[in-house]
């Protein structure tokens, strides 16, 4: 069984905990130890003496092979972004080749900037699972349930057996992790919504949704179903402890704490929320009623990249300034967001540095002049780092990123696949 060390100055093991001068032990694909010494004879070591050592970042929601949209469509609001061009350019360019080469370009970045897991929807989903695994990194997966013909399913009759077959293909798989992704409520009929989530039960797997992401959402469900897409979705039983909710912009004080009870996670996505002007959810008054609220960036058409570093830079910052309150999100409560809380919402037995934890971990660079002198290290990831600082990732024990390199990713020829696609996508 293989060992090796990852050596911090600093060895976040959690949000309110902090060892200095610390190596991390790994054996296997998971953490053995956390020592002031290293342990003799130990040769494999990552890391050094003045980085920051943390749990690997979780990135709750996105559309990973939206990296090849990136910069398609911009200062537009949201219904119109998709419905005038997302929806039009995926129903034309979007096939297996496109998911996979986007996915492997989404999970070079993801990684190159510290993201250890992240949790995806979109089409063609075992292009997704086979990009994750080939790079790497741990995936959680939802094949798109739609209530109309999709990229990847053109009969939309058939779309839960669709997703059920995408399931069974990976149920047993070590870092891909099936989900069921009904789009949304305005996307798919109240009957889809609750077929979806009887498949969710039957597997016992996420149900993963986009929900109230804007008003005009809203708006258009109570238009036609005389309820707010939350209260729909509490109508038909579709709100759990399985249920990872995706936005969450648009809600009322008693929608919160209907969420807080029925035990929904929550995944908050503030810089795509921005630029598309969809609003800013209600995050200090969701943690304050007892909501797990987790991070995710959205896909790289509304966002636009993966960096969950100065992701959470903005969720801290959003908070205090939509409050007028500098405490409203400390810095220890916003790394938690994507650790700790991501862990709980994805059944992930990590989101911290302890034996016997997974061994996903990544090092910040010590010598970074962006991250000196350091006071408070939680202080540098939530306020001064971005993903370019990360220097070492770790996902389930094997080291897939060293010294700034990735290990697992054909960088050039990648590149080029992708800007052929480039090239399709701009001519029409």
């Amino acid at each position: 069984m293989s060992q090796f060390a990852v050596q911090g100055g600093y060895v976040i093991k959690s949000a309110r905990e902090i060892l200095r001068d610390h190596f991390v032990i790994v054996e296997g694909n998971r953490i053995k130890d956390i020592a002031p010494a290293l342990p003799e004879g130990m040769a494999e070591v990552l890391g050094g003496p003045c980085d920051i050592v943390m749990p690997g970042l979780i990135n709750t929601h996105t559309h990973a092979t939206m990296t090849l949209f990136r910069g398609f469509a911009d200062d537009l609001p949201l219904m119109t972004w998709l419905n005038d061009f997302i929806f039009p350019a995926e129903a034309k360019f979007v096939n297996r080749e496109f998911v996979y080469l986007g996915t492997m370009l989404a999970a070079w970045e993801m990684t190159r900037s510290g993201t250890t897991a992240f949790c995806d929807g979109y089409f063609y989903e075992d292009e997704v699972g086979r990009a994750a695994k080939e790079v790497g990194i741990r995936a959680w997966l939802g094949e798109g349930i739609l209530q109309f013909p999709s990229p990847s399913l053109k009969d939309p009759e058939r779309t839960i057996d669709h997703s059920r077959r995408f399931i069974s293909r990976w149920l047993d798989d070590d870092l891909v992790r099936p989900t069921v992704f009904p789009h949304g409520v305005y996307t798919c009929t109240p009957e889809l919504l609750a077929r979806a989530y009887a498949l969710a039960e039957e597997f016992d797997l996420i149900y993963q949704i986009h929900l109230s992401e804007s008003a005009a959402e809203v708006r258009q469900v109570r238009e036609q179903t005389g309820m707010t897409p939350v209260g729909l979705l509490d109508s038909l039983g579709c709100l759990s402890p399985r249920t990872l909710a995706a936005h969450c912009v648009a809600l009322d004080q008693a929608e919160i704490e209907l969420l807080a009870r029925r035990g929904v996670h929550v995944a908050h996505n503030a810089e795509s929320n921005m630029k598309l002007a969809s609003g800013i959810a209600p995050v200090p008054a969701m943690l304050a009623a007892g909501v797990n609220v987790t991070i995710g960036t959205d896909g790289c058409a509304s966002n636009n990249n993966l960096d969950m570093l100065t992701e959470i830079s903005t969720v801290a910052k959003l908070h205090k300034i939509s409050t007028m309150d500098p405490t409203a999100l400390d810095e220890c409560t916003a790394l938690a967001l994507m650790t700790q809380n991501a862990a709980k919402a994805l059944k992930l037995d990590a989101g911290t540095l302890e034996p016997g934890k997974l061994a996903d971990i990544i090092t910040l660079d010590g010598h970074a002049p962006n991250l000196v002198p350091v006071y408070n290290p939680v202080s540098h990831v939530i306020y001064a780092a971005s993903g370019s600082n990360v220097k070492d990732v770790v996902v389930n024990g094997t080291v897939i990123v060293r010294d700034f390199e990735s290990l697992t990713v054909d960088e050039e020829n990648l590149i080029r696949e992708c800007r052929k696609i480039q090239e399709r996508v701009s001519r029409g």
